[in-house]
């Protein structure tokens, strides 16, 4: 079990705040409220909190609904970034002919011998890139982002192997890295090391509002299709927590 500990903090003067990416997921939500609980939100707020999200043409829009409710309940600023339909191409998840895949076996033998078509060229990369200014522009010093490197559907930019070469980068391509005046701008990974039941019960113990949340990647009509991955994922985390999953117990 992950425990935030406010004695984690920094004094005011050195931490800054911080850049969220929020999906409006179960694993970003959850990764917004444990920040949060750092800052020390909603209650005593130490620091700025701003929340992230990409609205890219995604089949699963209703995702940016959900986070609006989201970093409503914190009252933090969110900012949804548009981006022509033109990026992200060559995945299930944005484009109409390419189907997305269903109940795959890999979930459940832990074997994935392929990336699977959910994949989004380049995501986090480009997500991180965004976050990245976005906390220098507002003199942040950390962004928080919810990969997950077990449960992760074979995502390559979901490895701890990423995360270490984008800090790497950050640190060499930003002012705040290069300049000797404090520390770079931090990617903070906490669900990192963690399977979906660590995470549902981590999102507990935060507080986080799990059933504002949606992870289906095909949903229909707005209810999740309970067989893509993330369905499946999200299924299995709340069998193992022994935890009703309140997204939809609450339908």
């Amino acid at each position: 079990m992950v425990s935030v500990k406010d004695s984690s903090l920094k004094s005011k003067s050195e931490k800054k705040g911080a850049v969220v990416l929020l999906s409006g997921g179960l694993d970003s939500t959850t990764c917004l409220y444990y920040a949060a609980k750092e800052f020390g939100y909603p209650k005593n707020k130490k620091l700025p909190l701003l929340a992230l999200s990409f609205d890219y043409s995604q089949k699963h829009k209703i995702e940016l609904i959900k986070s609006k409710k989201i970093a409503k309940t914190l009252g933090i600023k969110h900012v949804i970034q548009k981006l022509d339909p033109g990026f992200f191409l060559g995945s299930s998840l944005t484009e109409k002919k390419i189907k997305v895949r269903k109940n795959a076996k890999s979930l459940f033998s832990g074997i994935e011998e392929e990336i699977p078509n959910t994949y989004v060229p380049g995501r986090n990369i480009l997500f991180l890139s965004f976050a990245l200014s976005l906390a220098e522009g507002h003199g942040y010093d950390s962004i928080y982002i919810g990969v997950n490197a077990l449960d992760y559907s074979g995502y390559p930019d979901c490895r701890p192997e990423f995360i270490e070469s984008f800090q790497k980068m950050a640190n060499l391509g930003t002012k705040k890295g290069v300049s000797g005046d404090g520390d770079s701008i931090q990617i903070k990974t906490p669900l990192l090391h963690l399977g979906k039941k660590e995470i549902i019960e981590l999102g507990i113990q935060v507080d986080a509002p799990l059933h504002l949340t949606h992870s289906c990647y095909d949903p229909v009509r707005g209810k999740p299709c309970g067989k893509c991955d993330s369905c499946i994922l999200r299924a299995k985390g709340f069998l193992e927590a022994g935890i009703l999953d309140p997204a939809i117990s609450l339908r």
